[in-house]
């Protein structure tokens, strides 16, 4: 089951709270069809390069893309792998 209207959702949230050089956003939902989680919400990818994330380590880039997420982590989004740089780690 795809969610285009959360995968848009998503980037937009991204891109404002951000201001990515580069974002992607990938509905994974079908490749998780009949996971129990599933019902939960969908699974996403995020690919996101961002000058924020300068002298961030790992976890701390993600809590930050959870925190501009906001409410979609407890409501829409049950899985999402992120992938986040900087424009000098590109």
């Amino acid at each position: 089951m795809s969610h285009p209207a959360l995968s848009q959702e998503i980037h937009a949230r991204l891109q404002a709270a951000l201001s990515p050089e580069s974002l992607e956003v990938q509905d994974d939902s079908h490749l998780h069809a009949g996971h129990a989680g599933a019902r939960e919400g969908g699974h996403y990818s995020v690919r996101i390069c961002s000058s924020r994330f300068a002298g961030l380590g790992r976890v701390a880039r993600h809590r930050l893309v959870y925190h501009s997420l906001g409410e979609l982590m407890q409501q829409g989004i049950h899985a999402l792998a992120i992938d986040a740089s900087t424009p000098q780690e590109n």
